[in-house]
């Protein structure tokens, strides 16, 4: 249930972005959500008329608060949500941005995202340089960032292995030379990740790897084979255990209705294998989505067009459990953050074109600018505050959605207008997330 709105005198209340669900283990009990903060804390079913009738002591008034589940009035959480991105903005520390060294691949993949985008495009290394330009102005120009992030990704990224260590150093450099941290990752598909690449990786700042393995050998090999068509499971897990020691490994996976249920079994191999959450940073799974006819693969329609679909509020539960089942970090329950509201972070494709989205490289309709001449306003083309109407800033689920992913709407839709609303699936998954944080995870309790 949602606590009913009352604004009718200065004291504490309930947030407008509070939950309350009931404490499965204890009916005199309740739990309570911000979705604000992502904050969980299981409270005494009486607490609830204490906040009502404003009779908290100090204490829980102060602890409560802090965890964003109570405020001083509805109308100034509404105002402050509306300037939330703009706050953000103001305060960030840190520069980030994926970088598509290529767009080629040594893999297969059935539903490849980039699809028919594929082919033998390279950065060169005057684009590799006059990106580290970019930075360099960016990052004097804004004297709140005191750190670089990049994420090198394709393609395959190390495809472009040599001009890769080119650019890190260089940023490196940069960073060392302005008095701020440079850190870097890759997302890769492991065939190419061996340690002495690994090692190279590390001397300019690497220390991140998200590597894919779509389920157990039989799954992957089928969905992600080498381009002559042989399997590439057992040559990742064979880099897998070369090089997770010496970088920080996410194992990364993509599922469809059909094939999720057999990914714990991925992890039971990789524990028996040796590569159990000791060794492993993390692992997460996501689901395919299907892409706009002209841009993904056309023999491939298994993924999905909405995080709506009655199948995925299965998965999402199913999946998330079997990976804090067996002791491996997950993604935790957040608020929800898309760089298309973050003006310093953003996506260079291989020939300097700036994108605010992965998923829309190579469509030219949403290219923000290039690294030679800057970025311009996006914020028509990209429905920025889509969300800033009554219905969203007055619904509870507000910070986990922020209007939905507008890529999903324009897959879908074929456009970015309106919200891609999540309600459904929030409604369906929230609670028992919330759960399984509580089952697997410490909670806060007063």
């Amino acid at each position: 249930m949602d606590w009913p709105p009352s604004d009718s005198s200065n004291q504490m209340m309930l947030s407008r972005y509070c939950k309350i669900y009931p404490d499965r283990k204890d009916p005199d009990s309740v739990v309570l959500l911000s979705t604000r903060q992502a904050s969980i804390a299981t409270v005494p079913r009486a607490l609830l008329e204490d906040i009502k009738n404003n009779t908290l002591n100090e204490d829980d008034r102060t602890t409560l608060a802090d965890l964003g589940l109570l405020a001083e009035s509805h109308e100034d959480e509404t105002l402050e949500m509306a300037g939330l991105w703009d706050e953000l903005n103001s305060m960030n520390y840190v520069f980030k941005s994926y970088v598509a060294m290529n767009l080629d691949c040594n893999l297969a993949c059935k539903y490849c995202f980039e699809g028919l985008r594929k082919g033998k495009f390279y950065m060169s290394r005057e684009t590799a340089d006059a990106f580290v330009g970019f930075v360099e102005k960016k990052v004097s120009a804004n004297k709140t960032l005191n750190e670089i992030h990049i994420v090198y990704y394709g393609g395959e990224p190390l495809l472009s292995t040599e001009l890769i260590l080119h650019m890190s150093g260089g940023l490196k450099a940069l960073a060392k030379s302005l008095g701020i941290e440079y850190s870097a990752s890759i997302i890769t598909n492991g065939t190419l990740l061996t340690q002495k690449t690994a090692e190279k990786l590390r001397t300019v700042g690497i220390m991140d790897a998200s590597v894919t393995l779509d389920g157990p050998k039989k799954i992957h090999d089928s969905y992600r084979p080498l381009k002559s068509g042989r399997g590439s499971f057992d040559r990742i897990v064979r880099n897998l255990k070369e090089v997770c020691d010496m970088l920080d490994v996410q194992i990364g996976g993509n599922y469809t209705q059909d094939n999720y249920r057999q990914f714990p079994l991925l992890l039971d191999y990789l524990i028996k294998e040796g590569l159990g959450p000791d060794r492993i940073a993390d692992a997460r799974f996501d689901f395919v989505t299907n892409e706009s006819e002209g841009y993904g693969p056309p023999d491939f329609h298994d993924g999905t067009f909405s995080i709506n679909d009655p199948w995925l509020f299965d998965a999402v539960l199913y999946l998330r459990g079997e990976i804090s089942k067996r002791g491996y970090k997950r993604v935790n329950l957040a608020p929800w953050s898309c760089m298309m509201e973050l003006r310093d972070r953003m996506v260079v494709n291989y020939n300097g074109d700036i994108y605010k989205c992965p998923s829309l490289i190579g469509r030219e309709e949403f290219k923000v600018g290039n690294i030679l001449s800057g970025v311009k306003d996006y914020s028509k083309s990209h429905n920025l505050n889509n969300w800033k109407n009554e219905k969203c800033l007055d619904c509870v689920y507000l910070p986990l959605c922020f209007g939905g992913c507008r890529y999903m709407k324009l897959v879908r839709d074929g456009n970015m207008e309106g919200v891609d609303c999540k309600k459904p699936y929030l409604d369906a998954v929230l609670e028992k997330l919330v759960l399984q944080d509580i089952k697997y995870a410490a909670q806060m309790k007063i």
